[in-house]
């Protein structure tokens, strides 16, 4: 490829995602944004003189990883508590978000896929360069019926009406509250108008929220089937929040593209996924250190579902199932500190390639499923010529130790994005 050398990395080992396994040593060229070159190593050479490569980087004894990428991220409240999304200051809420973004940036995720919040105002300034953070695909407001797991509202607020005042957490770009197919198609227009990547449905009872059930179902296929229309239109899909087969098995037959979470699903209902081709994101969910405090009811609904993991990372690779890895962390710093040690988790169904293959190959071709809609036109996912530069030198073989992944201040010693090295601190 064409374009003057900004970066070199000799002598490291490169993980290939496509296999699943580590190569080299290698010698890898960022001319720009892209990776220009890999070519087997020459040992460490100073930089020949006039290519204009400003930064040579010793990877002895280093394996190079792409960008990791979560696949269901909430940028603006994984470092805050339930309290202040519901009555803090909106620029309260706007800081932590910042804040949270270069947190995520410098564990080595490069790209979230954002699953519901007010995000766009976070998105443009980290793509403008003017605060760090990683690249994110944002759903904005993600879409509820009136008692679903996206209504937030106080026990008072009713009754809300046709001509309904809205309630705090849609006034903040939250959630949108909708009922019937003409209120679900305008919120997803809506949503697609400021700029959503994906549409993002909930479609079933959830732990966090007060009125719903676990086991409820949320929505009627032709209201789902709205939302769908509606983004396939714009070129994108739609995505749902799911827990049981009856949900789940809704959302299929709508035409929803992707189901988040799952943990309560049965076998016929994972052989409906693998037979329509449509992705499953879950996530590691286990009553562990990793758990979100909950307490009452939700605690109650929050073991149950826990419960169901193990059951369902077993069908999803019972049946072949295009698996996605996502956090979902929410309301608490320190859990999300712990991003990288989720994936590591993922060792207990999967091998330490496959599980760094969620993170980073799979979890791409999931974000291409926005089609036209992608912010980020460009090959992520890879270490290969021609593709974006996002990339992480680990300071070790990730492969016989994956917990290096939940290490990332002392394992990672360089984390770049866009060919840009991110600083650290």
């Amino acid at each position: 490829m064409n374009g003057t050398i900004t970066s070199r990395i000799q002598n490291v080992m490169v993980f290939d995602s496509r296999a699943g396994v580590i190569t080299g040593p290698h010698d890898i060229e960022i001319a720009g944004s892209t990776i220009s070159a890999i070519s087997p190593s020459k040992g460490l050479n100073p930089a020949p003189s006039g290519d204009g490569a400003s930064c040579v980087i010793d990877g002895t004894g280093r394996t190079v990883i792409p960008g990791l990428i979560d696949a269901h991220w909430h940028a603006a409240f994984t470092e805050i508590s339930p309290a202040a999304m519901m009555s803090g200051d909106p620029g309260y809420l706007y800081a932590k978000a910042v804040v949270s973004a270069r947190n995520t940036l410098q564990r080595g995720f490069t790209t979230v896929r954002d699953l519901g919040g007010p995000t766009h105002g976070l998105k443009r300034p980290v793509d403008e360069g003017v605060t760090p953070g990683p690249r994110i695909y944002p759903s904005g407001a993600f879409i509820s019926q009136s008692g679903g797991h996206g209504d937030f509202r106080m026990p008072h607020e009713v009754p809300r009406g046709a001509a309904g005042h809205l309630s705090r957490v849609e006034l903040l770009g939250v959630a949108a509250i909708a009922d019937g197919e003409a209120e679900v198609l305008r919120a997803s227009r809506e949503v697609l108008r400021q700029g959503a990547t994906q549409v993002k449905l909930m479609a079933g009872g959830g732990v966090a929220s007060h009125y719903d059930p676990l086991d409820v179902s949320q929505y009627t296929v032709p209201e789902m089937r709205a939302a769908v229309s509606a983004a396939e239109n714009w070129g994108t899909y739609v995505t749902v929040h799911a827990y049981t087969p009856r949900a789940i098995r809704t959302a299929v037959e709508a035409g929803v593209r992707c189901i988040e979470h799952g943990q309560l699903i049965d076998d016929e209902t994972a052989e409906l996924l693998a037979e329509h081709d449509v992705w499953w994101s879950l996530q590691p969910f286990l009553d562990d250190e990793d758990v979100i405090p909950m307490s009452g009811p939700s605690r109650q609904k929050q073991l149950a579902m826990v419960a169901g993991t193990d059951r369902a990372y077993e069908l999803a690779i019972a049946h072949g199932i295009k698996v996605a890895f996502g956090t979902d962390t929410l309301f608490d710093p320190r859990l999300a500190t712990r991003q990288g040690a989720q994936l590591a988790k993922l060792t207990r169904w999967y091998t330490p390639a496959q599980a760094l293959q969620q993170a980073t190959i799979r979890n791409a071709e999931l974000l291409r499923l926005c089609g036209e809609r992608n912010p980020y036109p460009g090959v992520l996912g890879v270490v290969e010529e021609g593709a974006i530069a996002d990339l992480v030198l680990v300071e070790g073989d990730p492969l016989e130790d994956i917990s290096l992944l939940a290490r990332p201040d002392e394992a990672f010693t360089m984390i770049m994005k866009g060919g840009q090295i991110v600083e650290r601190g």
